[in-house]
Parts: structure tokens; C-alpha cells; sequence
């Protein structure tokens, strides 16, 4: 045992030593030290525990860490934490990030269980809505019960669940939506179908009652804070986890004949079937005929998904998909997708998944059984002690003042005395006659004393709130480190927003000379200008034809077609780069080259002139505007930062770097 003992001695110091150097100074910012700590929590959050792409080496992004430091001290510096607008959206920010922390966690880890278990099924559910408000009086209570069981009797006697929801629900999303012009769009009604969703999309309660609900089955009235729900569940499928899709989409209109949800399906068929003859040609496809411009560069592929960011028509078709598998064409409020999965993440093992559930769990509203739960765990961990006699004597002084919400305090009471403690922080009676005067209403139908029990009751509660509110980023690390980035980022934003952003947009005499100075960096490729005429009737086509032989620019073709009344004939004369366009990028570009592409999967004609073909040159000034902007920040940041590297120098320990290098290879 002696010699244990020795043995612990000698090497406890080595011990501490080696943990220690987390609290040693990585960085200095303008006087500023940084730990090795502060930098790796920010590090591994953002850069090894987050989902981004773009994952950074220490040494990188310790680069960006400090640029970001320079700016948020410099924003400190110069007070912008201290101006009304600053305060009022960080506090915003900071009250909703403290909402889990004074939740219930009793049970904790049957939630968490229970959690994974809905997890590994995504689940499809109506619901009808009667609205009742969470504090509503018993009376309207019952009422609103009482119309949802005779909305449930109608649905149990036969009457569909769909017809009814149109009906009766209260969600104002079951029903269509008109158009309003120059507001907003006509939008195709639910039916009370709210799509496909998993654990923690849902409220609490709602959740609850879907999950314990068999696939047909009308449940009870379900409460929630929003009133009482009737639930249909549809379907209870394995989980996809997180989706990956590309699609080929095509918009309906109709108000335009080519775009009637008649003729768009056919051609969305067609091409279908094409695709069907040749698998390799996706990518081709996309880019020749999907309406959905923003991903047709990449495949058709849409960003990531859960089940219930898309609509309930996309997850079914989705569902019966193998990978790379093509879906005919699926029909949906928006138009119509041939849809290509890409790959579904699924759930992970329990014990990969317990951590997270865990934290989330512990966010949400299903941790907190009753304020009164999460007060008394307060009260404990902040060491309530409350003075029963100084509190009953205090209150046996109050008269018929505070009934009248004009309380006076009565003679030789002393407001000195402590009526409860938190940790060492007293509260004395004087503070809670301040909290009196300022809540105190009439109230006639109660006594005098029944009235200030409640008004300290409510004292205790509030205080106690306040108080783990005040020291939650003592208490909790991991709200300290997101508070204070929050915090940063507010900063960053309204000094980039100050000094770059809107210095960019309004220095026209800046951009000027960067445009000039950096030309040759704002080339267009090889290009070629072109007449393309589309043409959708037949009739037309052999006339079009003929005159696009002849030496014309697109205005005299345009006459030409006006003056002739030859209809379905559209006329353009773009420029194009290689990859602007699929048919052009397949045309011979000679000038003077004429090239007819009848489409197979419409009725649809293309008809494309190549009339000049150019060499790489400059842009002009114009035209490099909009990425020249970008540029032009990019060197004012750049500049900025230099000056600030300059006002706050910058100083790293390479020691404690070399440490934190090691603990990430």
C-alpha cells in the first residue's frame, strides 16, 4: 500500500501535467489569450462533429478561428455588444437556447429508448384539428372535447377522414388556398395529410398518440397545446433516415397549353420511356429537359432530406425505390419528378445514436413533465432555504390594499428580513413587496391573504427561474460555448455588413479600378451566337425551316413569322458557352451550320443557326459586375484583416499547437 502511495505521488503531477496543457495559452489576440481548450471545443463542434463538407486541419482552421477573433474584438472594441439592436436580437437568441435547460429530465433515459424506437420508423398521418388553447377555462375545454368526439362519431359511422378534415378541421392547411394576385399563389389543400414524419418532428403528444396508434385506426381526441387532434395513421414504414435524390422535374401551368398537367404527363412518360432505353444518359436528360434549373448542373441532385421536408406523394414513390432505381413519373402539388435514389442513411445502432437522443431528449418538451417538477429540481440544486415564519408573519400583515391592486405596506414591518435564500444569494421582503407592486390587480373575490400566497408563490417561481437562468453558462459549458457564439455571430455579421458588404455595393469608383485592374481574370470562353427557334406546331415548321436558310438575323425572322401568322414559333439569338446547352453543345460550331432537333418526348421542334462564333474575350464591365461584387469584398476583407492583424497582433504557441496537431492525427 505505502509504496502505491509513493507510486501515485511520484506520478500525480505528470498526470495533471499532461491534462493541463488544455488550459494553457494557445493564441493571444491583440492581448487576448485563447486556450488550447476554448480553440478545440469550437474545433471539434464545427469542424469534426458537424456534417461539413469542407473539413479543415488544425492549422487551417485555426487560420480562420483567429480572422473570425480579430473581427468579433474589434466589434467589441468598438461597443456594437452595446447598441439596442445588438441586444435585443442576442437576448432573443439566448432565451430560446435556455428553454431546454429548465425542462423535467426525470425518466430521462426511458425517453431516450423510447425515442430510438419510433426513430427506426417513419410514420404517414391526417389528423383533424379542434382548437382549444392550453389554458383554456374547463368549460371551453369540454366544449372543444365534445366536438371532437362528434367529429370522431361521423368518421366511425362511415364518412370519409379526408372529406371530413376539409370540413371541420380547424388547420386552415386542409383546405385550398385561392390565389390572390400580386399575394400569393392558389395552393392545393392537405386534406388534413400532414406527410411523412419521425421522432421529434412532431409535438410531444401528438407524436405519442400517432406511434401508439395501429395503421387504419381513428384515435381518441388527443391533447396538445394547440387543442385536440383526431389521428388517422396511414402507414408506419422503416426509417430512410436522411435521403439522397436527384430528379428530373417539369412544371404544370394552365394557363399555358404546352403546360397543361394533361401534357405534361404525357411528356413526362416519354421521357420516362427514353430513359428507360438508356440508362447511362441521366445526367444528359436533367440538363435537356428538368424545369428545376438550380440542380440540373449536378445531376438532377437535390440537397439531403428528412421524410418530412417533402411532400407525402415524393416520400411514397421514394420508399419503393431500390438504389438507382428510376421512378415513372410522380405527381405533386408542383408538377411532376422522375426521381433517381441516390441513397438513404437509415438509423444507426442504439448505442451510436444514445448521445444524440440523449441531447435532444433532454432539449425537448417531452423531458418536462410540469414546471412545479423542473421548480423543485431548481430549488434543490440551488439550494433553496426558505424562512417559513418570517414569510407566514410578513403575510398576516397585508390588508384589503392588495385586494384593491393598491397595496400599502402597514406600519413597523420590517422589509430588511430574509424570506428565502439561493445559494448565498438572499432575497428579503423588500424585494418581494417591489414584486407586488408591480404584479398586484384587483381581486374582490379573494382574501387579502389567499391573494399575496399566490403573489409569493409566484415570487419564488419567477426568482428561482431568473437565478438558474443567470448562471446557466456557469453551470452548463456547452450553453456558455453556444451563447458565446451566438454572441460572435451577431457581431460578425453587422461589422461585415458595415465594412464590407455594403462598402463593396456602394464604392462604384472601387470596383471601377478593380475591374480594371484585374480584367483578365472576367473572360468569356469560346462562344457561339445562335438563332434557336422552338416551334409546337407542325403547321408551322417546313415555313420555319425555309426561312431559316435564308441570311437573316432573329428581328427579320421574327417579322417574317409575325407577318406570316405562322404560330407555335418562338425566336431567340443567345450566345452559349460549352455546357450552356445540351443540343448546342452537340451542334458543329461552323457559322452558318443549321441543325433541326424534333424532341421524343413532345411535339416540340428545335431549330438551331449557329451566326457567329467567338473567340475567348474580356467582359465588359457589365457583365462582370455581379462576380466581380464578390471579388472586390473578398479584397476588402483581406485588407481589412491586415489592418486589424496590425492593431491586435496576433501570437501563437507553437508548443501548445504542436499538442493540439497530435491530438487530432
Amino acid at each position: 500500500m505505502k509504496k502505491l502511495l509513493v507510486l501515485l505521488a511520484v506520478m500525480m503531477p505528470t498526470l495533471l501535467f499532461a491534462q493541463g496543457w488544455k488550459n494553457k495559452t494557445l493564441v493571444t489576440i491583440g492581448g487576448r489569450n485563447i486556450t488550447a481548450g476554448e480553440f478545440m471545443e469550437v474545433y471539434e463542434k464545427n469542424n469534426i462533429n458537424s456534417e461539413v463538407i469542407d473539413k479543415k486541419n488544425v492549422d487551417e482552421y485555426l487560420d480562420m478561428y483567429t480572422k473570425f477573433k480579430l473581427k468579433v474584438i474589434e466589434a467589441e472594441n468598438r461597443q456594437m455588444d452595446t447598441l439596442p439592436k445588438f441586444i435585443k436580437e442576442y437576448d432573443g437568441y439566448r432565451k430560446q437556447l435556455a428553454k431546454p435547460y429548465f425542462s423535467n429530465d426525470e425518466g430521462t433515459e426511458a425517453l431516450v429508448e423510447e425515442a430510438y424506437e419510433r426513430m427506426l420508423w417513419d410514420v404517414n398521418a391526417s389528423h383533424i384539428l379542434i382548437k382549444c388553447d392550453a389554458h383554456a377555462v374547463p368549460a371551453d375545454t369540454l366544449k372543444a372535447y365534445n366536438k371532437a368526439m362528434e367529429i370522431r362519431k361521423r368518421i366511425m359511422n362511415g364518412e370519409d377522414f379526408a372529406t371530413v378534415a376539409v370540413e371541420a378541421s380547424e388547420d386552415p392547411s386542409a383546405r385550398d388556398i385561392e390565389a390572390i394576385p400580386g399575394k400569393q399563389r392558389a395552393f392545393k389543400g392537405n386534406r388534413g395529410n400532414l406527410g411523412y414524419f419521425t421522432v421529434f418532428d412532431m409535438v410531444y403528444p401528438f407524436e405519442s398518440g400517432v406511434y401508439n396508434a395501429k395503421v387504419d385506426e381513428i384515435t381518441m381526441p388527443i391533447r396538445t397545446d394547440f387543442g385536440y387532434h383526431i389521428i388517422k395513421l396511414h402507414s408506419k414504414t422503416p426509417a430512410c433516415g436522411t435521403v439522397r435524390v436527384a430528379h428530373i422535374f417539369l412544371t404544370v401551368d394552365e394557363n399555358d397549353p404546352l403546360k397543361s398537367d394533361s401534357a405534361v404527363c404525357v411528356k413526362a412518360h416519354n421521357i420516362y420511356n427514353e430513359i428507360e432505353k438508356d440508362g447511362s444518359n441521366w445526367d444528359k436528360m436533367v440538363r435537356k429537359y428538368t424545369d428545376d434549373k438550380g440542380s440540373a448542373q449536378h445531376g438532377g441532385q437535390l440537397t439531403p432530406f428528412k421524410v418530412s421536408q417533402i411532400v407525402p406523394e415524393f416520400i411514397t414513390a421514394v420508399k419503393q425505390l431500390n438504389l438507382n432505381e428510376i421512378s415513372e413519373p410522380v405527381k405533386t402539388n408542383y408538377g411532376y419528378h422522375i426521381i433517381k435514389l441516390l441513397g438513404t442513411t437509415g438509423v444507426k445502432s442504439f448505442d451510436e445514436e444514445k448521445e444524440n437522443l440523449t441531447k435532444r431528449v433532454e432539449k425537448d418538451m417531452r423531458a418536462k413533465v410540469s414546471d412545479e417538477a423542473v421548480l423543485r429540481r431548481l430549488k434543490k440544486e440551488n439550494k433553496f432555504k426558505e424562512y417559513v415564519k418570517v414569510k407566514d408573519a410578513f403575510i398576516a400583515t397585508v390588508d384589503s390594499t392588495l385586494q384593491q391592486g393598491k397595496y400599502v405596506v402597514a406600519e413597523g414591518v420590517d422589509t430588511n428580513k430574509t424570506l428565502f435564500k439561493l445559494q448565498k444569494q438572499e432575497y428579503k421582503i423588500a424585494d418581494f413587496i417591489e414584486y407586488i407592486k408591480a404584479h398586484q390587480k384587483e381581486q374582490p373575490f379573494m382574501s387579502a391573504g389567499s391573494y399575496a400566497y399566490q403573489l409569493y408563490d409566484d415570487f419564488v417561481k419567477e426568482t428561482v427561474f431568473a437565478y438558474e437562468d443567470a448562471h446557466l453558462e456557469a453551470k452548463y459549458p456547452d450553453f456558455k460555448l453556444l451563447v458565446q457564439e451566438y454572441h460572435d455571430g451577431i457581431l460578425l455579421f453587422d461589422l461585415m455588413d458595415k465594412e464590407v458588404w455594403k462598402k463593396a455595393e456602394q464604392d462604384t469608383a472601387g470596383i471601377r479600378s478593380y475591374f480594371e485592374d484585374h480584367r483578365d481574370d472576367y473572360m468569356w470562353g469560346k462562344r457561339v451566337k445562335t438563332i434557336l427557334v422552338t416551334v409546337t406546331n407542325e403547321e408551322s415548321l417546313e415555313r420555319v425551316q425555309e426561312i431559316m436558310k435564308q441570311d437573316i438575323m432573329a428581328d427579320s425572322i421574327k417579322v417574317l413569322v409575325k407577318a406570316e401568322s405562322l404560330k407555335g414559333v418562338m425566336v431567340k439569338s443567345p450566345y452559349f458557352q460549352q455546357g450552356d446547352n445540351v443540343d448546342v453543345d452537340e451542334t458543329e460550331w461552323t457559322v452558318g451550320t443549321i441543325r433541326v432537333i424534333p424532341s421524343t418526348v413532345d411535339k416540340t421542334t428545335k431549330i438551331i443557326k449557329i451566326i457567329d462564333v467567338r473567340e475567348p474575350e474580356p467582359k465588359t464591365y457589365k457583365e462582370a459586375r455581379g462576380m466581380m461584387t464578390s471579388a472586390y469584398q473578398t479584397q476588402l476583407e483581406a485588407e481589412w484583416l491586415k489592418e486589424l492583424q496590425e492593431k491586435y497582433p496576433v501570437t501563437v504557441n507553437e508548443k501548445i499547437l504542436e499538442k493540439v496537431r497530435k491530438n487530432y492525427k
